[in-house]
């Protein structure tokens, strides 16, 4: 029931309220005390009907809610398992851009135009990547495979990634598998 419906029925109920009062002070005394009696009933419907038409308005928009962040939820997880079978890929391409060093240079080109395209995909999917050497350990992200003196990275920073971690939203993919400074 849209708002400016609502408010008519309330003017309706306020004006048949009001021509029922005019109607019993006209009337003998025990008449206005059925007539106030019937008033006093409608006044009370309208009220209960209010309330019920406020809480049905309210559930409607929690459902609404909910079902959005099903949706998007329903999204992430889908792309996740998506891009779960291309990491080996993405993993294989990095290691092909570290290992090509003295190559044909139009080889090193091919690769790291395949490694951007891999990239501009896990952008355009909001896939990010994460554990770079230097950044803090976090054991919710990062899986410490060992730990290491460095001179090169503070304590309890990342000194050296294995694999790079990749999540979506807040959803871990894969962890990233680091080895930590002492």
């Amino acid at each position: 029931m849209s708002k400016k419906k609502q408010n008519e029925a309330v003017e309706a109920a306020e004006e048949t309220a009001e021509a029922v009062q005019e109607a019993a002070q006209e009337a003998q005394p025990e008449e206005k005390d059925e007539k106030q009696e019937k008033i006093n009933e409608l006044e009370e419907q309208l009220k209960a009907s209010e309330e019920k038409f406020l809480r049905l308005a309210a559930e409607y928009d929690n459902y609404r809610k909910r079902t959005a962040n099903e949706k998007l939820s329903l999204y992430d997880d889908a792309t996740a398992k998506a891009v779960k079978e291309l990491i080996p890929v993405a993993d294989s391409v990095e290691m092909a851009l570290n290992s090509l060093k003295d190559v044909d240079p139009e080889i090193l080109k091919g690769v790291q135009m395949i490694s951007n395209q891999l990239d501009k995909s896990f952008e355009k999917l909001k896939i990010e990547r994460f554990g770079k050497k230097g950044d803090s350990f976090d054991p919710n992200l990062h899986n410490a495979v060992g730990m290491v003196d460095s001179d090169e990275v503070e304590s309890d920073k990342i000194a050296a990634v294995f694999q790079t971690g990749y999540k979506i939203g807040d959803k871990i993919i894969r962890h990233a598998m680091v080895q930590v400074a002492n």
